[in-house]
């Protein structure tokens, strides 16, 4: 690494010096292509987001991309439901890597208000990798533009090498998951036992 007074003098005379890996990082970061698709009320607020007033764009997310072959980044907004959980997966498995999930609101993140309902997944997680979660019902645009942020960050901290490398550049990593089918009473499988398994609870006699 080189010494920090001595970068800092040479930027002063217009030298500026990077690694080939935070080169490709900060490429990846700022040109983050959002796949266009809401499920539910947080998607009005994951719209909102991109209008003038929180212009997303300002964060490189230009444009929603129309298509999972051109997107990047998925933000999950809204209710999943079993009968949208398919779908949700195989667009997700549609993606070209390196790509991301944010999963927007409670909804999203545990089946929130509808937690109970027989027909609503509890969590985008059980199935697909989440980057990134957002609480809230619904989160509002500053919400979003956080998380946004925050998986900037996250991409911005990433190494091209090591045991630390980004799930992308591990081969022997799957980068698509089995899509659910629908069963008599449920998803078949109802998770992804790869992805999520069920917290161990212990209780005490005492």
């Amino acid at each position: 690494m080189m010494d920090a007074g001595l970068k800092s003098e040479l930027q002063k005379q217009g030298v500026f010096t990077t690694t080939l890996e935070s080169l490709y990082n900060w490429g990846r970061r700022n040109s983050i292509w959002p796949l266009q698709f809401g499920l539910a009320c947080c998607a009005i607020e994951m719209i909102a987001t991109t209008m003038a007033r929180y212009d997303l764009a300002r964060f490189g997310a230009e444009v929603f991309r129309p298509s999972p072959r051109q997107a990047d980044l998925m933000i999950v907004a809204g209710t999943v439901t079993k009968k949208m959980a398919p779908q949700v997966v195989r667009l997700y498995n549609q993606m070209a890597e390196p790509k991301y999930v944010i999963a927007m609101g409670a909804c999203a993140i545990s089946g929130g208000p509808f937690k109970q309902g027989y027909n609503v997944l509890k969590g985008i997680d059980r199935f697909i990798p989440v980057d990134v979660h957002i609480p809230g019902c619904p989160p509002r645009p500053e919400a979003l533009i956080h998380a946004f942020m925050t998986l900037q960050q996250q991409i911005a901290a990433q190494e091209l090498t090591g045991p630390r490398r980004p799930r992308h550049l591990q081969p022997e990593l799957p980068s698509e998951f089995p899509v659910p089918r629908y069963g008599d009473h449920d998803l078949v499988p109802p998770k992804n036992p790869d992805r999520w398994t069920a917290p161990a609870i212990s209780r005490s006699n005492s």
